[in-house]
């Protein structure tokens, strides 16, 4: 049982909320953890590398001289890929859907747990009684985050009807914002840290947060 401190805005201790290990997966899988990080960074190639082969070149396709008699070794057409200018021999023609691969829907909502427990055990999660503001402050923000403890890149958490501190935290240097039912195993391994309000790092645990078909 991981026993998380649950901290105010000044940064001290108010609450404890202990969460089960097996929820979460009850180990890190390192290997399912690394495939899901790859498949999702994968996945946002755009695929728009592109060269022309030979075909593609404009130009003649005529030989350049007679084969025999000139004294020359034989050559082909100017678009050749062994002369400058030509096409390139094997060019560049994928499409961004031929990077794309998958996870299974289990395995993915696996590993956005088992990212969550990895994060948990290396004490990188910073739990908030509260993230509430009475209108949008980058400056409260940004002061919040000192005093709980933030020093590096942070992942912020909210529900989606959290609207004052998605505005708050947006502006902030290393600073990225993601509503709680769209946390992904790809954003918590490329943040230091993640900050979450009590209430939605339960509703992500309970699964409450996502649609009826997603908790299916």
């Amino acid at each position: 049982m991981i026993e998380l401190p649950i901290l105010n805005s000044e940064g001290k201790q108010v609450d404890v909320l202990k969460i089960d290990e097996a929820v979460l997966g009850g180990e890190i899988r390192h290997a399912l953890l690394k495939q899901a990080y790859v498949v999702t960074h994968g996945n946002q190639r755009q695929g728009s590398a592109r060269t022309k082969s030979r075909g593609s070149v404009e130009g003649s396709t005529r030989k350049l001289y007679k084969q025999k008699g000139t004294g020359n070794a034989r050559v082909g057409a100017s678009r050749v890929p062994n002369r400058k200018g030509g096409g390139v021999t094997f060019a560049k023609d994928r499409t961004r859907e031929a990077f794309r691969t998958e996870l299974t829907k289990k395995m993915r909502r696996l590993a956005n747990r088992n990212a969550l427990l990895a994060k948990l055990v290396d004490n990188e999660v910073k739990c908030i009684d509260a993230l509430s503001f009475g209108e949008p402050s980058t400056k409260a923000f940004a002061g919040m985050l000192k005093k709980v403890g933030v020093d590096r890149t942070c992942l912020v958490a909210v529900g989606a009807a959290n609207r004052n501190a998605m505005l708050s935290a947006r502006n902030v240097d290393g600073v990225d914002v993601r509503r709680i039912d769209q946390l992904s195993a790809y954003d918590l391994l490329n943040h230091r840290y993640l900050v979450v309000d009590k209430a939605s790092l339960a509703s992500f645990i309970d699964g409450s947060c996502f649609p009826v078909a997603e908790q299916a």
